[in-house]
């Protein structure tokens, strides 16, 4: 590979008023990628060597799932269509929430909320609501889809993926058992996150795309009914310049956030750009990675190419 674009670390970038790390122009000042910038192609061509079997595993949640979504979020339908005039021809239709389960937030989802701001300070009246109709493809215009989800949709989201598995990792320290439990309040330190990663022989590269298994699906699956229909009701860093980070939680930080501290999505998306996955399915992963005994592989995801779009399901896989 060639010499890697030396990035600056937390510490030395510049401050946002009361917010520190602030990553705004760091890909220029016009840039709608954010950290996704990391995945370049020479970046993807060294990843690609992490397939070793060419076994896939799928990270996605079937769609229909949680049936209640957390956070007041409508519920997926999806009807199918029989066509009877045609003797045997089904369609189908599927009206979701974006971020009803298996997702990445794009960088129009979050921002620093007391400053009405989102990535690269874009105030946030600039962005168009309600429903957005674009007729003529050939007639779309830059300032109405800025930010949108297409951008990484069009780029691909493929580099390695790296599983930080911190159910076997706190299971393996407490007799089996995990020490929390996943659908309550709980944070992971930054020193847990190294300590898992240094157990699993993981030495981060810039441009890694961070998978962390916390135990919700598996908690999910392993509950009542009513505990799975419950989520609807309810910053330290890491200078290892991750394109972008996922798990299997409903909201990937701590929720609700300590009022000190306040919401990491606003560190993450409003200030350095960088995708957020959340309800990602990582159990299948986990067991292969177990079996194998390697916790990197080849990650690609595919959001929905929605122009203006604020988040999507992930369409990720592995292999």
């Amino acid at each position: 590979m060639s010499m890697q674009r030396q990035l600056p670390t937390y510490d030395e970038l510049p401050n946002f008023k009361d917010f520190s790390g602030c990553a705004w122009e760091v890909w220029g000042k016009d840039d709608q990628l954010g950290t996704i910038n990391l995945l370049t192609d020479e970046v993807v061509k060294e990843a690609s060597k992490e397939i070793k079997t060419g076994k896939a595993v799928c990270l996605n949640w079937p769609i229909q799932f949680p049936n209640r979504p957390a956070f007041g979020r409508i519920p997926p339908t999806h009807k199918v269509i029989f066509k009877a005039d045609r003797g045997a021809v089904n369609d189908d239709t599927l009206h979701i929430n974006t971020q009803s389960g298996s997702q990445w937030d794009g960088l129009k989802h979050f921002g620093l909320l007391k400053h009405g701001v989102f990535y690269q300070g874009t105030p946030a009246t600039f962005f168009k609501t309600g429903e957005i109709r674009i007729p003529d493809p050939t007639n779309v215009d830059p300032e109405l889809i800025k930010f949108g989800i297409h951008n990484w949709a069009q780029h691909g989201i493929c580099g390695r993926g790296v599983l930080l598995d911190m159910v076997k990792f706190y299971s393996d320290a407490n007799g089996g058992r995990l020490p929390y439990d996943p659908m309550s309040t709980h944070a992971v330190p930054a020193s847990d996150l190294l300590a898992c990663a240094q157990k699993e022989g993981i030495t981060f590269r810039q441009g890694d795309i961070l998978l962390m298994r916390v135990g919700f699906m598996q908690r999910f699956y392993g509950g009542t009914q009513d505990e799975r229909e419950g989520i609807a009701d309810k910053p330290e860093t890491l200078d290892n310049h991750f394109a972008a980070v996922a798990s299997d939680q409903p909201a990937l930080e701590r929720w609700p956030p300590p009022a000190s501290t306040g919401h990491l999505h606003q560190t993450i998306l409003g200030l350095w750009g960088m995708p957020i996955g959340e309800f990602f399915d990582l159990e299948a992963l986990a067991k292969q990675c177990e079996e194998t005994g390697r916790y990197t592989f080849f990650f690609s995801s595919w959001p929905l190419n929605v122009l203006c779009g604020v988040a999507s399901p992930p369409n990720a896989a592995v292999r």
